[in-house]
């Protein structure tokens, strides 16, 4: 019903709830005096640079707490309902109207105004904003010095009826406020964001809490990550787990990190790919397995790798590769429409539309035509060198022909595709897990999806023969004694599980980590990894 005998309380703009990121006792650090120095609420001065300052008169502001028998960090709050839940339930309450809608939320507390006989403050939960009207004649003097002392940072709790003031602004009539973490740091950059961006990543809990977009790509990330799950799901596949400590690197071309287990008094390697022991479980007869899981590649950093990254890796028997690139499409198809609720992104300023068929283009086609000379695996390796030397591609003496025309196709091809295009039928010298091409034995039934300019997945029909496996296997072994330290080894244990028969398959691998930053928009690997790898940080008393 509408506000009547306390209508004055109102003030006629009330902003949308968002107010300038003022703390009512000193809060920001680029509010302090210019000398440092900050005032608690006993009246001590604390001096020191700003931020050492501020930390202090907050810790003494809990001491204070504590000294008068409270709390400052309580076991629980007992909260009834989510802000969003508040937000859907009076989405069309009028302006000016109070409810009897009693409740009790929680939240950090993100921004204040301090009006006199009233306080208006605006919370956060993980689900949305609401503000607080906090009035001296609800809350009673006691209850409304407590809330003055509060910082921007602060979790409270609070209970009160729902309201929305005349200006239509959904809040909460506060009638108790509780203290549920008192913040002995302030915000950083009154709530602009962290514009360092190493300190972004180094400080994700910051960059979380003053970030929007920050949330919104880590939404998406784990909207993509569950459409996956569901889609496979309703697939047929199987979701299993497999162990991240190998005996042997296998199943890609990376340098693995080392460990080593002291019961065992033996060297292990974290894992570099799932594909080895998802492919023991076809064999074993489940027929359609998949797992998203954590991968450790001692590599370099970049814009698109970070040492971890999430991959998806599935297998599904008595399928080749065509019916691993229908299944690619529809996985992040439905993963765009799921988590942005559209298939078109726009990529290098056009709009793409995933859900148009993806071109399949031949590896050495799109090289050949790059470059304006046709390339074969076929042809003699000093040939295919001089190629690639004469288009600016250096080589190295290992590599053999297929190699070179990999890095021909990466150097010229790869940084030009935008829209979803999968490159296919890969030299069998740089694909040793894959089957070689019905048509062509120089090539392999392989896939890479590649999307503006970055690759997103690698599938193939899945080599099943184990005398090929092994002579594949022993080809990995002499590259890497020859110097290549990112080739594989003999791994005897999955060659005795192929001797027991593995059934016609495809596979795929989906580096989730590249999906979600094809969706969310963005450019950097770390803006969608919450704790990126960095150098470790040298801490200062102003860090």
């Amino acid at each position: 019903m509408p506000y009547a005998n306390n209508s004055a309380e109102l003030p006629s703009e009330t902003n949308g709830g968002r107010y300038d990121a003022v703390s009512m006792s000193g809060g920001n650090e680029e509010s302090l005096p210019a000398d440092g120095t900050a005032t608690a609420p006993d009246g001590e001065q604390h001096t020191g640079s700003g931020l050492r300052a501020e930390r202090s008169r907050r810790s003494a502001q809990i001491d204070d707490i504590r000294a008068a028998g409270g709390e400052p960090y309580p076991y629980r709050f007992d909260r009834t309902d989510s802000l969003s839940e508040i937000r859907s339930r009076h989405s069309d309450l009028e302006a000016g109207s109070e409810t009897d809608d009693r409740v009790s939320v929680a939240g950090r507390l993100m921004l204040a105004r301090d009006s006199g006989k009233l306080i208006f403050l605006t919370i956060r939960d993980r689900s949305d904003e609401i503000q607080l009207f906090v009035s001296k004649s609800v809350i009673g003097d006691d209850g409304f010095a407590n809330v003055k002392s509060l910082d921007l940072g602060d979790w409270v709790g609070v209970t009160g009826d729902v309201m929305t003031t005349r200006k239509g602004e959904l809040s909460v009539r506060v009638t108790e406020c509780q203290l549920l973490s008192k913040a002995v740091r302030p915000l950083p950059d009154k709530w602009h964001g962290l514009s360092d961006v190493d300190t972004r990543f180094r400080q994700r809990y910051a960059d979380l809490i003053v970030n929007d977009d920050a949330r919104r790509h880590f939404e998406i990330r784990h909207a993509i990550i569950s459409s996956f799950r569901q889609t496979l799901a309703g697939e047929g596949f199987i979701e299993v787990e497999t162990p991240v400590l190998h005996v042997e690197a296998g199943g890609a071309h990376a340098r693995p990190f080392v460990t080593h287990h002291n019961t065992l008094d033996m060297q292990l390697y974290l894992r570099i790919a799932l594909e080895l022991h998802l492919k023991r479980l076809i064999v074993g007869g489940m027929e359609r397995v998949f797992e998203i899981g954590r991968i450790f590649r001692n590599e370099g950093i970049s814009t698109r790798h970070n040492p971890e990254f999430t991959m998806m890796e599935l297998y599904q028997a008595f399928a080749d590769w065509t019916d691993v690139m229908d299944i690619t499409e529809r996985l992040i198809t439905h993963a765009a429409r799921d988590a942005i609720g559209s298939t078109t992104l726009p990529i290098r300023g056009e709009d793409v539309d995933l859900a148009n068929p993806w071109p399949r283009i031949r590896m050495i086609d799109a090289a050949s035509e790059a470059i304006g000379t046709e390339i074969h695996p076929s042809m003699p390796r000093d040939a295919l060198a001089d190629i690639a030397t004469k288009n600016d591609v250096k080589v190295a003496p290992q590599w053999l022909p297929g190699k070179i025309i990999e890095e021909i196709f990466e150097a010229h091809c790869e940084p030009d595709i935008v829209r979803p295009t999968f490159i296919t039928g890969h030299p069998v010298d740089i694909s040793p897990l894959s089957r070689v091409h019905r048509d062509d034995p120089f090539l392999t039934e392989r896939f890479e999806l590649f999307v503006d300019g970055r690759e997103l997945a690698n599938g193939y029909s899945e080599l099943n023969d184990p005398v090929e496996q092994r002579a594949r296997f022993e080809d990995e072994q002499s590259a890497k004694e020859a110097g290549d330290l990112e080739r594989g080894t003999v791994d005897e244990d999955y060659l005795r599980a192929l001797e027991y028969g593995m059934p016609p398959t495809g596979g795929l691998g989906i580096g989730m980590d590249r999906v979600a930053m094809l969706i969310a928009g963005v450019d950097s690997i770390r803006e969608v990894v919450l704790f990126p790898t960095l150098r470790p940080e040298v801490m200062t008393d102003e860090s």
